[in-house]
């Protein structure tokens, strides 16, 4: 039985994050927040490392590529989940579903082996410094994105047009806040088994490559690390690596909780606590982690506002030329010094 046996495509309506008024209102409220500074945080990272020629290097690249990622990974979910929790009726057409799954399908898997590029590009850069340039060269970089982008695009397709050719005609209700691939498996009245077959394959080759390249990279890692006769050098490389480190730990921890636990520990209000974290929550931690933990980052951030103070105090200086400047001089002063320019 196919979708077009029932007489028309269903609505589908989702029981969302609870049922309690004033909750919903303080989650909008909260989820609004994240969903602001999730957006800011990653566009203003995108433009901070266009903008600095310094920073035009292939692991700013991939970090580039990765706010790309967050931006839209979360906004597949997070406008539809706002708009719910402000209302009564939470449907969404049978279309939208389709696409909301695909596009989030699409930059999940995306995420998780962009990691696993950036991994392999932190191996090169430690492991053979002398040769990081010419074997991280444009044309590798471009290749790299372009296959995890292209799997993601297949994988998200084969998925969700499966999916979607299952029968939900015996109920529309989906116990989720967004069109999840297993919430819409629970909910057919067809048989899924392949296709739970299907997402536990690709789930554990996605994955499963994300965490070999990763472990396989840092392995060799720390093995140049602790040959190292530097302290200065061995501290300069795990400075490098540990904002990448605590991106994947989180990321691929909440990831392995979520699909890869035992039937008998199920629980679907915690599974939608588990989606909300890395549906919503981890795209805004990544820019966050990597502007706090990177010192070029740090430090492009700081000329970046240094140049800003700059202006207003020309502007200042046009505006009122008989005023004192001390203040201002004392806030780039200041700025300097936090960022070590």
């Amino acid at each position: 039985m196919t979708a077009e046996n029932c007489s028309v495509a269903p609505d589908f309506t989702f029981r969302g994050l609870s049922d309690n008024r004033h909750v919903q209102q303080g989650l909008f409220l909260l989820f609004l927040l994240v969903y602001g500074v999730t957006v800011i945080a990653n566009v203003g990272m995108i433009l901070l490392i266009k903008a600095d020629p310094r920073l035009h290097t292939p692991m700013y690249y991939f970090l580039s590529n990765l706010s790309f990622c967050d931006v839209c990974y979360c906004s597949a979910v997070s406008p539809k989940m706002l708009a719910d929790l402000l209302s009564e009726h939470k449907r969404i057409p049978f279309d939208l579903c389709a696409m909301q799954m695909y596009f989030w399908g699409i930059f999940g898997d995306v995420e998780c082996l962009m990691l696993a590029v950036m991994a392999y590009d932190r191996y090169v850069a430690i492991c053979n410094p002398l040769l990081y340039t010419v074997s991280m060269s444009t044309k590798l970089c471009t290749q790299l994105i372009s296959v995890v982008y292209v799997e993601g695009l297949v994988d998200s397709a084969i998925h969700t047009c499966c999916t979607f050719r299952l029968s939900f005609c015996s109920s529309n209700v989906i116990d989720h806040f967004f069109c999840d691939f297993p919430a819409l498996l629970a909910l057919s009245s067809s048989d899924t088994s392949i296709n739970e077959i299907m997402l536990f394959i690709s789930s554990s080759c996605v994955v499963g490559t994300s965490i070999i390249t990763v472990l396989l990279s840092y392995t060799c890692i720390i093995a140049t690390i602790l040959r190292m006769n530097s302290a200065e050098g061995r501290r300069k490389a795990f400075s490098t690596c540990a904002s990448h480190l605590t991106a994947v730990a989180i990321f691929h921890s909440t990831l392995l909780f979520m699909y890869f636990r035992p039937s008998s520990s199920y629980s679907m209000d915690t599974d939608k606590i588990a989606s909300v974290f890395y549906t919503v929550v981890i795209p805004m931690l990544n820019p966050l982690i990597y502007s706090l933990r990177n010192k070029d980052v740090k430090v492009a951030i700081g000329k970046l506002i240094s140049t800003k103070l700059l202006f207003l105090y020309m502007f200042y200086v046009l505006v009122s030329p008989y005023n004192s400047v001390i203040i201002v001089c004392k806030i780039v002063e200041v700025v300097n010094k936090y960022f070590h320019i």
